[in-house]
């Protein structure tokens, strides 16, 4: 199993160690200028999932549809320059989806699912609510018809890693300024009691959480005034999980010493076969 860290804890102990990164580059081409693809070499995860793309696969170059050592697949979205995802991975997946079957889904580019023997891993890009009520009314209509397929996640045998932009911060912890965005998407009752639901009532995991309780913890900054500067930001990037994952979860880090959007890379590392 090529380009997977092996630590021996122990003379009669391997423990496997798998890297996973999550990243919305808003804007694929973009970030490759600010050198995306070669920092990815760097760090030799074995599987890094993209959201906001911004482009077609026949707008991209090689570099960014085949990095040396990965396998890249990409659902693109209808609307030229808009959404879409991708997952790259060093070993080929078993098999690859990418079809929520509901319009804004599926013409959006929001979903790609690899599956590897037990593990799925999921590149998911939810709407955003915040330019006005008719992207809010998306937003809420993707929950509701998602969450039916995360609790049938939740009941298969199978283990999932939900990685991406779910454009929700949970609690008063993943944000800065959480008074002031009481009544912002993002950051709606309805919005953090869906999640609530998620990770209560479903019982799927917020693995970031599981290694770190820490405040001021965030993957995306506006652009506006000096919020990266004074890291007034939100933590809405997520890598969710099966519970039978908890323990599985090894390390995190928000990666803020280069940017290559207004999100930070999320990297983690689990303790499982890939």
């Amino acid at each position: 199993m090529s380009d997977i860290t092996i630590d021996y804890k122990a003379v009669d102990q391997v423990t496997i160690i798998v890297k996973i990164i999550t990243l919305n580059v808003n804007g694929i081409r973009s970030a490759q200028r600010k050198g995306l693809f070669q920092w990815m070499q760097q760090q030799a995860a074995d599987i890094v999932c993209i959201q906001e793309l911004k482009a077609w696969s026949d707008q991209l170059d090689a570099e960014v549809l085949s990095p040396r050592g990965y396998i890249g697949f990409f659902n693109t979205a209808e609307k030229k320059g808009y959404s879409g995802v991708a997952l790259y991975t060093r070993k080929k997946p078993d098999r690859v989806y990418d079809s929520l079957g509901w319009h804004h889904a599926d013409t959006e580019g929001r979903f790609l699912q690899a599956d590897f023997g037990k593990l799925s891993v999921i590149s998911i890009y939810l709407p955003s609510g915040s330019s006005g009520p008719e992207r809010q009314a998306i937003k809420f209509d993707f929950m509701k018809r998602f969450m039916p397929l995360l609790e049938k996640f939740r009941r298969q045998k199978r283990h999932y890693i939900l990685c991406g932009d779910w454009n929700i911060a949970h609690k008063e912890i993943d944000l800065k300024n959480w008074r002031g965005n009481r009544k912002n998407s993002g950051f709606l009752p309805e919005e953090r009691a869906w999640l609530d639901d998620l990770f209560g009532r479903v019982g799927m995991v917020d693995a970031f959480r599981v290694v770190n309780q820490e405040e001021n913890e965030y993957t995306w900054w506006s652009n506006r005034g000096q919020s990266w500067a004074k890291n007034v930001g939100w933590r809405i990037d997520y890598q969710i999980i099966s519970p039978a994952l908890k323990d599985k979860v090894r390390s995190v880090d928000i990666y803020k010493q280069q940017r290559f959007s207004d999100h930070a890379p999320l990297i983690m590392e689990y303790d499982i076969p890939l």
